[in-house]
């Protein structure tokens, strides 16, 4: 525990930690992104279609972990819930086109395999995402009034 204080103190003097627990659960969020591509397009289902759930399911829990655990984003009422939920859609629905756009440059194009376009792909939509959030979506921070 002691560690982990001195980790987190350390990284927080060096406003650090917001990229490190977004890269964390950035992290998850690709494993999800990833697994259900690759179980998607196992079952037969297109590498489009299977984009597009494996998109879905991530958006939906990067929604939650990066408001949550990453940003600390507290809103007064729902409406500004809703508010950050339609910035953080339309931002990665941005993402998608960008996913989509490599997806397409290296399957189709460059004739990589599925699975190692979509984790060249990641990359990219890592660093977009973390930019629409941070300095976007989730700029409130808990002092916010």
């Amino acid at each position: 525990m002691r560690l982990y204080r001195w980790f987190k103190e350390l990284l927080v003097a060096h406003n650090l930690w917001d990229v490190f627990t977004y890269v964390f659960f950035g992290g998850w969020t690709t494993v999800v992104n990833i697994v259900v591509f690759a179980g998607a397009t196992k079952l037969g289902l297109s590498w489009i279609i299977a984009n597009f759930l494996a998109w879905l399911l991530s958006v939906l829990f990067a929604f939650v972990t990066n408001k949550l655990w990453v940003f600390h984003s507290h809103v007064p009422d729902f409406s500004a819930l809703l508010g950050e939920m339609v910035l953080f859609f339309g931002a990665r629905i941005v993402s998608l086109g960008i996913d989509y756009g490599c997806m397409f440059l290296f399957i189709d194009g460059l004739h990589f395999s599925n699975l190692v376009a979509k984790l060249l792909t990641q990359v990219v939509i890592v660093v977009a995402n973390y930019a629409f959030s941070k300095f976007i979506i989730f700029r409130h921070k808990p002092t916010d009034k």
